[in-house]
C-alpha cells in the first residue's frame, strides 16, 4: 500500500514536470524500480507510459486551448513520430544502445550550454518557416526524435522542445506545446509495443495515470500563466538533471 501511495505522488510530480518541459520519465520510471526492484524492466517502462500517455494527451488539450499551434505541421509530424518510434523500437532488437548511452551526456551539454549562451533563445515566439517547409522540417524533428524515443528514450521531451524552438523559431511556450502532441504520438507507439507483448501491469498504470492527468493539469497551468521564460528555466533544469542522469547510467553506474 506504501509502495502505491508514493508510486500515485511520483506519478503526479511526474506529469506536472513533463506537462510544463517533458521530462516526467527522470521522476516516474526511478521510482517504479524503486517499488519493484526484481520486476522485469520492460514491464516497468510499460507501466510507466501506461501511465504517461494520458499526462502528454491532456497537456496537449490544455495547451491547444490557449496557445495557437501550427497543426497543418504538427499533424503530419505527430504521423512520422509515431512510425519513427516504431522504427526505432525495432531497431533496437538489432543494434546495441551502449555506444548512444556513453555519448547522450555529451549531446545533452551541448543543448544546455547552446541554451545558456544564447539568452534570447525561445524567448520570442517567431515562427522562422511557414507552409510546406514548416510541415517538412516539423515532420523530420517527428521522424528522427520519435525513432529516438524508441530506440533509446531519455530526454525525448526535452530535444523535441529544444528543435521546435532551434530550428522552427518557437518560444518555449509553444515549442513544449507542441511537443506535448508529438510526445503522445510516441508514448501511444510504445505503450502499444508493450501493451501487445504483456508488458504493462494495467490496474496500476490506470491508478497512477489519474495522478498524472492531475499533475497534468496544474503544469500545464502554471507553464500557460509564467510563460516562455519560465519554461526556459524548467527547461534548463529538467536538462541539467537528465545530464547527470545519463553520466550515472552511461559511465558510473555500470561499474
Amino acid at each position: 500500500m506504501l509502495d502505491t501511495t508514493l508510486l500515485i505522488l511520483a506519478s503526479l510530480f511526474a506529469g506536472f514536470v513533463d506537462a510544463i518541459v517533458g521530462g516526467g520519465g527522470l521522476v516516474l520510471v526511478p521510482a517504479l524500480f524503486a517499488a519493484y526492484p526484481n520486476a522485469a524492466p520492460a514491464t516497468l517502462f510499460g507501466t510507466n507510459k501506461g501511465a504517461a500517455v494520458w499526462g502528454t494527451a491532456w497537456a496537449t488539450l490544455q495547451y491547444a486551448r490557449r496557445v495557437r499551434v501550427p497543426w497543418d505541421a504538427l499533424l503530419p509530424a505527430a504521423a512520422a513520430a509515431l512510425v519513427g518510434s516504431f522504427a526505432g523500437a525495432w531497431s533496437v532488437t538489432l543494434i546495441d544502445a551502449s555506444g548512444l548511452r556513453k555519448a547522450l551526456p555529451f549531446v545533452l551539454l551541448a543543448v544546455l550550454i547552446y541554451t545558456l549562451l544564447r539568452k534570447d533563445l525561445g524567448r520570442t515566439h517567431a515562427p522562422r518557416h511557414h507552409g510546406r517547409t514548416q510541415v517538412l522540417l516539423a515532420s523530420l524533428i517527428g521522424a528522427v526524435i520519435g525513432c529516438y524515443d524508441g530506440f533509446f528514450g531519455p530526454g525525448t521531451g526535452s530535444f523535441f522542445v529544444f528543435l521546435f524552438v532551434r530550428v522552427l523559431g518557437f518560444d518555449f511556450l509553444h515549442a513544449s506545446a507542441s511537443a506535448k502532441l508529438l510526445n503522445t504520438a510516441t508514448n501511444l507507439s510504445a505503450l502499444l509495443l508493450f501493451g501487445l507483448t504483456g508488458h504493462v501491469w494495467w490496474p496500476l498504470a490506470a491508478v497512477m495515470a489519474v495522478a498524472n492527468v492531475m499533475g497534468s493539469l496544474l503544469g500545464t497551468r502554471l507553464a500557460l500563466r509564467r510563460g516562455a521564460g519560465f519554461v526556459r528555466g524548467v527547461f534548463i533544469g529538467v536538462v541539467g538533471a537528465l545530464i547527470l542522469k545519463t553520466v550515472w547510467d552511461g559511465y558510473l553506474g555500470t561499474r
